[in-house]
């Protein structure tokens, strides 16, 4: 009887703790009429005596579905036009409370978030967060788990520290939120709250760690009965002058030394219904925006920048569709790829001796407007127009002066729609983009004058969310003239010239391009350890949205499947684990297979708070269609690669990672080997330093250089290329307040590449590397020092029969960007911007770190200044 009265009483303990492990919550909130609480973490207004705190929450990491190591309790209010929360977040040791001062958006330290589903479509969630140095940042869930962190809220915080912890008071104006007119609400709600010190996250509603979803389980805001939708309007004026110091060039009217600029201009947010939102910018600057890293490319494709203007990168998941969902190279091919609106323009000018140009750097953004947002029957809307300058170049010539243009005005419209339906089960959307530019001068007649795609996307999920089953459709089409429609079937994307494409034809008098994509996947998302996927994704030859998308590769068809293992409750040493499997195969359109491979990675966080992984890639023989760019495809070994990182404890003040990639081609093709060591110093808790240098060094047997033409045959010439580079990444944060910050970022960066060996190309696809090309002997090829020139006399007559200039070269930059900000008033701010750039471009290719560093420094810089002040008015 004993024995029994032990077993009913422990089933009973399992069947209560399962039951509240997968119950929903729900809390009881009540509008006030006492005076509002006042901001000071405190809670001592008599208005938070009309509802009960609630708690226990539950970890969700390290241990998954235990009690945290410090307890959490908030209270929750509202009147007509805000909403008010209390958090008690315990600790006892308050003194251990890591309290990192930082710029706004970074959730350094300890932390409390408050996420608020307030469409009621267990898909969308607002979160509010704020740090024990009360450091505010904020970001959404969108599609159940995603994370957008570019949206921006106005919401107020105070945070204080006693003998029992820390608290926070946060407002929460309605206008922040959407929602839909009714009588009675009852949002998603969960409280999130991270120990610094212990890597613990624990929440007020659980969710497992294997969930498929977040939004979906959470639980339930009740009694915010009779308020009603906000329709806010924000509008931020801004205003700014530069300043930029270069170096005088006498006899350059353009390059005086110094020149001067300044503007205004308005970004505006209007709440247009109580689910839609118009977004604007006039005249927008973005100066105040970190440049792009350095990079040397020496491959045919272009290289792909992230979004970091404001303006795009917020909500940009609305716009956002790209043709796989996997993380693979092919994740890169977008529909709206928004780096192109504003980008450098496209008709680059090489003047004669004694001309002069003066060109923008970038094209000029006239005006961009988004309306974005979504209804409460689960109907998601995006639409941005976007307008740019009809940019000209000013040409100078013996004081002579006229205008070029070297880019047209463009219109870009991007339109996206998606319907959930089922509480977010099943969803399906479309997404259209047009770009139209008005072409009037001849130069610019290489460009399209329009350019149309869509797209077509849906999936279904069962099982709770745990199995998924999506398809993508994509189509293209573009216009222009025989110019500009030959540049694109000649281009890297696609090759159409190729003299062993069979499967395409090539017509340079085409004036139109269109073409056709799509993906098919499915793929377990969450419950278990267990995640996997496998897609078959093809994009047509004739596919092209590169006018305001991004596609790397067209003529592809590829097949891919994943696998992972994951393992997030401690075992053993591990505090979590992981691992994950990759194969994948890819065709052309004439079904000829151009690579495939596996890939295999593991990592895990240790006991100790180390994090360390390896993975290691095999990919096969591949056939490289842009290699000889434009000439046949060339058969290129198979390559085996490794990469490993190691990270030292994150909490301390100091962190070291140490991270190392090497990869060797077969039949001695190729190697390829980089070093990079990060170093993370955090002083105090207002200073922040980071450190990482990296180190480079290959080795490349055919490397392209030039082509040419001997008794009317093809010559593609290639080399061995030996080459370093030396990169460092360095940042300084100082944090005086949340609101006052000064960052310091620069990056010298240095590329050397040496070539050697010169070789034609003969057979693309012997089976043996040597047997690919040619290697000129001595008495076939000469250089010509004064003119930097090599010359081949293929048939040895003792003639040149065609030559190319020496490709050797090392390339220098240094940029830096300097920010102190100053939000003097809500969503107010004021910048300072200090950056500096050195480029130049040099022959010498050899591997001479110091000899280029002190000529890195020799470099005359250009500094630019920038003071920026904008003024937040809500109505």
């Amino acid at each position: 009887m004993k024995y029994l009265r032990i077993l009913f009483s422990v089933g009973f303990a399992v069947c209560l703790f399962t039951t509240n492990y997968a119950q929903t919550k729900v809390y009881q909130t009540q509008r006030f009429t006492d005076t509002a609480p006042a901001m000071d973490g405190k809670f001592d207004e008599t208005a938070w005596k009309a509802v009960e705190w609630s708690g226990s929450f539950i970890q969700r990491d390290p241990n998954e579905g235990a009690h945290p190591s410090q307890n959490t309790e908030f209270k929750i209010l509202f009147d007509d036009d805000n909403l008010y929360v209390a958090i008690r977040a315990f600790d006892s040791v308050p003194g251990e409370i890591v309290r990192r001062l930082s710029r706004r958006d970074k959730d350094d330290g300890d932390w409390l978030a408050v996420s608020i589903d307030s469409y009621s479509d267990k898909q969308t969630a607002f979160n509010f967060g704020i740090t024990s140095a009360g450091v505010q940042f904020d970001y959404m869930f969108v599609n159940d788990n995603v994370t957008d962190v570019n949206w921006e809220a106005v919401y107020y915080t105070a945070t204080t520290t006693d003998a029992l912890g820390w608290t926070v008071e946060m407002r929460i104006p309605l206008s922040q939120l959407r929602f839909a007119k009714s009588d009675k609400h009852s949002w998603g709600l969960n409280i999130f709250r991270y120990l610094y010190r212990r890597q613990e996250l624990s929440l007020w509603q659980t969710i497992p760690r294997t969930a498929p979803g977040l939004v979906s389980l959470y639980g339930e805001l009740k009694g915010l009965d009779g308020i009603k939708p906000r329709r806010g309007i924000e509008l931020l004026p801004y205003t700014y002058v530069k300043a930029t110091f270069d170096q005088e060039v006498k006899g350059n009217p353009f390059q005086t030394g110094q020149n001067y600029k300044g503007a205004v201009g308005i970004d505006g947010k209007v709440a247009l219904t109580n689910d839609l939102t118009l977004n604007f910018t006039l005249n927008p600057d973005f100066g105040q925006v970190e440049a792009d890293p350095s990079v040397v490319n020496l491959t045919a494709f272009e290289t792909f920048f992230p979004e970091k203007r404001p303006f795009f990168v917020e909500g940009k998941n609305i716009f956002n569709f790209k043709l796989t969902g996997a993380d693979s190279e092919n994740n890169q091919n977008m529909l709206f790829y928004s780096r192109r609106i504003g980008r450098t323009p496209q008709l680059t000018l090489y003047p004669d001796s004694g001309i002069y140009v003066n060109a923008p750097e970038q094209t000029s953004i006239l005006g961009s407007f988004k309306v974005s947002g979504k209804t409460r029957k689960g109907l998601s809307i995006g639409i941005i127009e976007s307008v740019t300058q009809n940019e000209k170049a000013t040409i100078d010539s013996a004081g002579v002066r006229h205008n070029a243009a070297i880019e047209p005005r463009t219109n870009y419209l991007i339109a996206s729609v998606s319907k959930d339906f089922n509480k977010g089960t099943t969803t399906i959307g479309g997404i259209f983009t047009a770009t139209n530019r008005s072409i009037k001068e001849p130069q610019l007649a290489f460009l399209p004058e329009a350019a149309y795609t869509g797209g077509l996307n849906a999936i279904h999920f069962w099982k709770n969310k745990t199995y998924y089953l999506s398809g993508r459709a994509v189509f293209s089409s573009v216009s222009g003239s025989e110019q500009a429609i030959n540049n694109l079937q000649r281009s890297v994307a696609r090759y159409y010239q190729r003299p062993d494409n069979t499967y395409v034809t090539y017509d340079p008098t085409r004036t139109e391009l269109s073409g056709y994509g799509g993906t098919v996947e499915f793929g377990k998302a969450g419950r278990g350890n267990w995640q996997y996927l496998s897609y078959l994704t093809f994009r047509s030859p004739g596919l092209d949205f590169n006018d305001v998308g991004y596609l790397k590769q067209a003529d592809e068809i590829q097949h891919l499947f994943w696998l992972r293992y994951r393992k997030f409750k401690p075992f053993g040493i591990f505090r979590w684990a992981s691992a994950n499997f990759t194969e994948y195969i890819t065709w052309d359109y004439g079904w000829e297979n151009t690579n495939k491979g596996l890939d295999f990675n593991a990592n895990g966080q240790f006991k100790n708070y180390f994090t360390a992984g390896a993975g290691i890639n095999y990919a096969g023989t591949t056939l490289s269609r842009g290699e000889l760019w434009g000439g046949p495809a060339l058969l290129l070994p198979p390559v085996l690669s490794f990469n490993v990182y190691a990270e030292s404890d994150c909490r301390k003040k100091i962190i070291f990672r140490f991270s190392s990639s090497r990869f060797f081609g077969q039949q001695n093709f190729s190697n390829n080997h980089k070093y990079a060591l990060e170093i993370t110093y955090k002083p105090t808790n207002s200073l922040y330093l980071s450190l990482i240098p990296q180190y480079t060094t290959g080795f490349n047997q055919l490397q392209y250089v030039d082509n040419a033409s001997f008794q009317s045959e093809p010559r593609y010439i290639m080399a061995s290329l030996k080459r370093a580079v030396y990169e460092l990444s360095l940042r300084v944060n100082v944090s005086v307040t949340p609101k006052l910050s000064l960052q310091y970022y620069a990056q010298p960066y240095i590329f050397a590449g040496e070539y050697s060996d010169y070789k034609v190309i003969t057979n693309a696809r012997a089976d043996e590397v040597t047997n690919r090309f040619h290697q000129f002997s001595n008495n076939e090829i000469s250089y010509d020092e004064t003119i930097k020139a090599y010359f081949i006399d293929e048939d040895t007559n003792g003639e040149a029969d065609y030559g190319f200039y020496k490709p050797d070269f090392h390339f220098l930059q240094f940029r830096s960007n300097m920010v102190f900000r100053w939000e003097y008033k809500r969503g107010s701010s004021l910048y300072l911007v200090w950056s500096q750039g050195r480029t130049d471009w040099q022959e010498n290719g050899e591997n001479e770190f110091g000899p280029y560093a002190k000529e890195l420094w020799a470099i005359q810089p250009q500094n630019n200044f920038m003071l920026k002040v904008s003024y937040l008015v809500i109505f």
